[in-house]
């Protein structure tokens, strides 16, 4: 059985302990032992974050000891899966620039706040993740980040919606579903879910729950390389 640790809190307006509930009971449906924790301190037993296969960070403007970061990246780099949402992994240390390394990317503004209407558009490339998924329509923030230009993009949104001071640059499109490699770990982003009815949306709750699977997957896969450290001796990405 596969083991996953969810850790919540942070800014309560991302309502962290409803969200941290869905991950729950989908990660309980696909038969994963769930341990869920409120307090940051669930990273600090480096060795237990080894053994789980994926780690969830719920968890909005906070502030983080270095040591618990660096445990977190050594469970990741060695196979552990990491897997988040919106603020809750990718606006979570904003003083750290090691996490943000790790996961792939920051928040840096939501133009027109809550209730601005955009549409989600998929990128069907190699990646399984995304397959029969269709371009969707979002009510809620539209997330402007500062992305990993390593990162494999799922899906995007087109900037700019409402005016602002980035109004007059060139349209862009922003990433909004991406993944990377941290070491021989899997990591999945989703920008979506500012409050707990928006995961609870069909199509994005389907979204985490392959982003789950996937991330988890690549600690066995990494062990059957034969290797922990394949990633850094240019082992090809298709065999991880």
């Amino acid at each position: 059985m596969k083991k996953a640790l969810i850790v919540w809190g942070g800014w309560d307006g991302h309502e962290p302990e409803q969200v941290s509930g869905i991950f729950k009971e989908v990660l309980e449906q696909e038969s994963f032992e769930v341990e869920v924790s409120d307090t940051l301190e669930a990273f600090a037993d480096a060795e237990k974050l080894k053994s789980l296969d994926l780690i969830i960070p719920v968890w909005t403007m906070g502030r983080i000891e270095q040591q618990l970061v660096n445990n977190v990246s050594a469970a990741v780099q060695s196979g552990v899966g990491l897997a988040g949402c919106h603020g809750g992994m990718c606006d979570a240390f904003r003083e750290n620039v090691d996490w943000q390394f790790m996961t792939g990317g920051n928040w840096v503004a939501h133009p027109g706040n809550d209730g601005v209407e955009y549409v989600v558009n998929v990128k069907h490339s190699s990646s399984p993740l995304v397959d029969g998924i269709e371009d969707f329509p979002v009510k809620s923030e539209q997330y402007y980040l500062h992305v990993d230009p390593a990162v494999e993009v799922l899906a995007t949104t087109r900037f700019p919606v409402v005016p602002g001071p980035h109004s007059l640059n060139k349209a862009v499109d922003m990433p909004v579903v991406w993944t990377k490699r941290w070491g021989v770990g899997r990591v999945y982003y989703n920008a979506l879910g500012h409050v707990a009815n928006i995961i609870d949306m069909p199509v994005v709750k389907e979204l985490m729950r392959r982003g789950f699977l996937w991330t988890a997957e690549g600690k066995a896969l990494a062990q059957r390389s034969g290797s922990t450290e394949a990633a850094y001796s240019g082992m090809a990405d298709n065999q991880l």
